[in-house]
This record gives structure tokens, C-alpha cells and sequence, in this order.
């Protein structure tokens, strides 16, 4: 399996990404990675690791898209920077089967629609990153923000594109489906949550227990939470936030008198494992659903780590099996002659 690695998008590039990528080289045998970047800059990156040159290659491409630039003029105008080479490659080589990248996320989103392409049916690819649950699981937010307005057909797809995710990468054979609102009774919300509800509790191709209130995002009753990008978007950061400002304070109290410490001391193992739990870095990226070929939009601000088990992901879930399977799902619910 060959993937494209975008290597100076995000914050911590070109190290982070090249670190990240050497290590998922490491864990995957039958994988070989394209570099994209200064190709200067990341030979001299390499020389700092050890590796096999026979499994990586380096496509020089000089400049970079930054969060500043428009997505339009990123796409138009800076066609030899990194994540512009990456998309075009992922494009024309069909032995390509993906890409990472950590790099602005509305020329990402831009990008892939208008070069790549969607999966017959699709109305719009759609965000789903991976937050961990209190029962040690996880759980899907589809769309965490690539879509602000949504339709109630729109949130069905998510529904199914984002089941078929789980499974394919996750092992999910029937994840259970949510949909975010203001409470779990059938009739809350707004009209487009009404409509939703109606067409995820019809379609066979899911399996959809009911509303989610935002408070249970975390519990482990739920899979997958379908929401628009607006609402999606405001929950995970709003949940990782949170959880940050927590431990913070946690920190900050068990410092505050010496007893604590000395309690802490005792625990000291359950506060490392906790802490290892909520840190985002270990859960990867965002795959943006819904494109013809895997493309996985890491955090901007990844280390290492968060690189490697992006490519992880990418690595899991590119192959035909997961859109033909979309690809069925969405034929089923078009009308009958």
C-alpha cells in the first residue's frame, strides 16, 4: 500500500510529519510513503532517523499553504505547494490509496471536492474525528465542521458513511447511530432534526437508536453522532476543553497542599493512564468521508504521534470495500421504479 504524507501542513511540520510517518513505516510492512515538501528541507529531516530509502520517496514541492490563504486562491494559485502536490498525486497515481495531511482545513475540504471527487451519491464529503469514551471505547462525530448547513438527507449519508467508517477502521460491525439534539425524545428539535430523526430511524443500512443530548457525547452508549458541521464542531471542542481545563485544575489542586501530593504520589500511575486516555494526540485525525480515495486531516497542532496513528487510519480504511459498500447503501434508498 503506497500513501502520500503532506509534510509541512500543520504546526509542528516538517519534523512532526516526518518523524510520525518513519514510525507507521516501522509498524507496517507492506507500506511505502510519498513525501511531499521542500525537498531539501526533508532530506535533511531524514538524515536526524533511520529508515528504509526504499520505501519512501520525496516529491519536491516548494511552497505551502497556510491557515491565511483563502481556500480558492490556495487551490489556484499555490499548485506547487505540499498539500496541492499531495492532492494532485492522490488523484492521477492509482496506486496511491490515500493521504494525511495536518494542514489548513478549508483548502483541504476545497481540494479534495473539486479534484478528487465524491462517491456516486454523496452530496458532500463530511468530517468524523474520534473522541474516547468513559468505558474506554470511542465514538464518531460526523460532521465536525465541513458542512455549517445542512439538509436531513445530508445528515442520513453522514449516518452511513460514517458507519461504514467505524466498521471498515475500527471493527464496528453495527456501530450504534445517534443524532445530536436538545433531547433524546423523537419529537425535539428543530424541523431539520424532525426530519432526520424520520429518515435515520427508516434506513435499514444503519443501526439508529434515538437522539443524543450532548452531555452523554463521552458515556459509551453511543458509536456515532451525526450532527452538522456548526453543531459538530462546537461539541468536540467544547468536549476536549473541557476535559483540558479539568485536569488542569486537578493539577493545580493536588499541588496546592501536601497531603495531595502525597495521595497523588500513590496514584500516580491512574493520573499517567487517565491522562493517556484524553490526550486527542492518540486518537489521530479526521477522515474527511465521502471522497473516492482516503484522505485523513490530522490536528494542526500533531506531534508525532498524532502523524503516525493518522496514517494508522489511512492505512486501515483505503481499499475498494468500504465505498462499495456506501456505494450499495446509498443505491438502496433511491425510489424504485
Amino acid at each position: 500500500m503506497k500513501l502520500i504524507i503532506d509534510c509541512f501542513g500543520g504546526d509542528k511540520s516538517p519534523a512532526a510529519n516526518i518523524e510520525g510517518a518513519l514510525l507507521a513505516l516501522e509498524n507496517h510492512a507492506d507500506m511505502s510513503l510519498v513525501l511531499t515538501g521542500d525537498e531539501e528541507v526533508i532530506r535533511e529531516e531524514l538524515k536526524k532517523h533511520s529508515y528504509d530509502g526504499e520505501r519512501i520517496e520525496i516529491v519536491h514541492a516548494p511552497d505551502v499553504i497556510t491557515g491565511e490563504d483563502k481556500p480558492t486562491d490556495a487551490i489556484r494559485l499555490k499548485r506547487e505547494s505540499s498539500m496541492m502536490k499531495a492532492i494532485s498525486l492522490l488523484r492521477t497515481d492509482k496506486e496511491i490509496a490515500g493521504m494525511v495531511t495536518t494542514g489548513a482545513t478549508g483548502a483541504l475540504i476545497a481540494a479534495a471536492t473539486l479534484r478528487i471527487g465524491r462517491i456516486r451519491g454523496i452530496r458532500r464529503p463530511a468530517f468524523c474525528p474520534i473522541l474516547p469514551t468513559m468505558t474506554g471505547d470511542i465514538v464518531g462525530v460526523c460532521d465536525s465542521g465541513a458542512n455549517v448547513d445542512v439538509t436531513a438527507e445530508m445528515l442520513l449519508q453522514q449516518a452511513i458513511i460514517g458507519s461504514a467508517y467505524l466498521k471498515y477502521a475500527y471493527g464496528k460491525d453495527r456501530p450504534r447511530v445517534a443524532l445530536l439534539n436538545i433531547g433524546v425524545e423523537s419529537e425535539k428539535g428543530d424541523n431539520l432534526r424532525k426530519e432526520a430523526y424520520g429518515l435515520l430511524r427508516d434506513c435499514v443500512s444503519i443501526n439508529f437508536v434515538g437522539n443524543m443530548e450532548s452531555r452523554d457525547l463521552l458515556s459509551g452508549k453511543y458509536d456515532l453522532v451525526v450532527c452538522d458541521g456548526f453543531s459538530g464542531n462546537v461539541l468536540c471542542k467544547a468536549t476536549e476543553g473541557t476535559a483540558m481545563e479539568l485536569l488542569k485544575k486537578l493539577k493545580e489542586q493536588i499541588y496546592s497542599k501536601t497531603k495531595y501530593k502525597l495521595g497523588a504520589m500513590l496514584q500516580k500511575q491512574m493520573f499517567a493512564d487517565f491522562k493517556d486516555m484524553m490526550n486527542y494526540q492518540n486518537y489521530g485525525g479526521s477522515v474527511l468521508l465521502g471522497c473516492e480515495k482516503t484522505i485523513v486531516k490530522g490536528h494542526g497542532s500533531s506531534n508525532a504521534t498524532a502523524v503516525k496513528v493518522c496514517i494508522d487510519q489511512a492505512y486501515r480504511m483505503s481499499g475498494g470495500a468500504m465505498n462499495d459498500e456506501i456505494g450499495a447503501a446509498l443505491k438502496a434508498l433511491e425510489p424504485k421504479e
